[in-house]
């Protein structure tokens, strides 16, 4: 996916073995073989031909691609890559022909950025003849690493060696001058964990103690058990009750409130109250229904709960151009989102964001290559405090924008703000590209 160097090398065999001579050469590109997708990329190369040839190590180029059978990857993923050596800048300098089959590789891949080290990587034994005076043919390698760890990796090409099988076993091995070589290819890689899209709402904000309260609920695993509970700050109290979510993931039940100290409602899936599981908490209070003592007065008043909302400064941004045949980072900011929660519960937030691929004149520019750094501010006398999202990776599985925590009492009014970056790969076609930022408020 995506989003390799010049060598020349001579390999000789002595006459005493025969007529038959291998030598680097700068030989002409070779097309990538069928299933090569990786972009094509040069690296400087030290090659040190079979002693038995007598000839001196040789600096050239080589040309190379790698490419992997998945983009997209999540933590644990097994990922192939397939490395495959365009122009290897051998050729065979006699009038002699060589047999098929008789090369066997062998090499590295280096992973950078999210996730270091080296990938080994392996060829068949197997090559077209090489007429006399022709350059070798291309070849490809191919390994398995596992993912550990979300972001974008980088795949550069790195050394090799070609064994050959013919009258002797020898071996000329190639090494990156300068390491690591450019990156042919770029994934994106997430940690695995959906975003928690689980919402529940009550039928009433307030009742008297001992009275049901409906509970909604949205985005469940269908068909599973659904504990409805009630809170008192962040402790669950004794008030529970279980319902089935159906097989589009919803539920309607009931919960008896009967703790006075009760603030809030949640519903989870499992044993016990997991936020990855779960939804709320929603506001709830109960009624207090003490009568006043004689000759007194009881005093009341009511304190109206609004709603959780979020507005935008602007619906588009216009990042920075990039050169064609350059490429690299198109910049630009998010439009400021205010979020106002003016709930009154207890509940916290998350504002979550993903994007679609960027589509342009014929071609596209893969989502996980938007990449953000979050931001947020409170406003002054606000009860939450606003957490920033991570920096890193948007793409189509979204990550968090920014939150807040679950709390006694939870509100307030919140700015937030983020870098916008781009990853435009160098020989992306000219042209306007665009793709579609979407941000959900739960």
């Amino acid at each position: 996916m995506g989003p390799t160097t010049p060598r020349t090398r001579r390999w000789r065999w002595a006459s005493l073995l025969g007529s038959t001579a291998l030598a680097v050469t700068a030989g002409g590109a070779l097309a990538c073989p069928a299933g090569a997708a990786g972009t094509n990329v040069d690296f400087a190369t030290h090659c040190i031909p079979p002693a038995v040839s007598g000839l001196p190590p040789i600096d050239g180029t080589t040309t190379a691609s790698v490419s992997v059978d998945n983009t997209k990857p999540k933590v644990g993923d097994t990922v192939t890559v397939t490395y495959t050596v365009v122009t290897p800048a051998a050729g065979n300098p006699t009038d002699l022909a060589l047999p098929a089959d008789i090369m066997t590789p062998t090499g590295k891949v280096a992973l950078g950025g999210a996730q270091t080290g080296s990938v080994t990587v392996a060829g068949p034994k197997k090559n077209t003849p090489v007429p006399g005076k022709a350059p070798f043919p291309s070849f490809s390698m191919t390994g398995t690493f596992t993912v550990t760890k979300p972001g974008q990796i980088t795949l550069s090409p790195g050394d090799y060696n070609i064994h050959t099988s013919y009258i002797l076993e020898l071996d000329t091995p190639c090494t990156v001058i300068t390491p690591p070589a450019p990156a042919s290819e770029t994934i994106t890689a997430t940690d695995g964990t959906p975003v928690n899209t689980r919402a529940i709402s009550l039928g009433s904000a307030s009742g008297d103690a001992g009275a049901g309260v409906t509970v909604s609920g949205t985005n469940f695993t269908p068909g599973a058990t659904v504990t409805l509970a009630g809170r008192a700050g962040g402790t669950q109290t004794a008030d529970t009750a279980t319902v089935t979510a159906n097989a589009q993931g919803s539920f309607s039940g009931s919960l008896v409130v009967n703790d006075r100290t009760t603030t809030g409602i949640v519903a989870y899936e499992g044993a016990s109250w997991n936020a990855d599981k779960g939804a709320g908490p929603a506001a709830y209070v109960v009624n207090d229904n003490t009568p006043a003592p004689d000759g007194s007065q009881k005093l009341t008043t009511t304190v109206k709960a609004g709603t959780l909302s979020m507005s935008q400064a602007g619906d588009s941004v216009a990042l920075s151009a990039v050169d064609f045949g350059q490429g690299g980072a198109s910049t630009g900011s998010l439009n400021t989102v205010t979020v106002k929660d003016f709930r009154g519960g207890p509940a916290g937030w998350s504002l979550t964001g993903k994007v679609t691929d960027f589509t342009g004149p014929g071609a596209r520019i893969d989502a996980g290559k938007l990449s953000w750094s979050p931001a947020c501010a409170a406003k002054a006398g606000s009860p939450s405090t606003c957490k920033a999202g991570s920096a890193g990776t948007v793409g189509t599985s979204g990550a968090t924008l920014a939150s807040t925590a679950n709390g006694t009492l939870t509100g307030g009014e919140f700015t937030v703000d983020a870098g916008l970056s781009l990853d435009v790969p160098a020989f992306t076609p000219p042209g306007s590209y665009s793709g579609v930022l979407t941000l959900t408020l739960t």
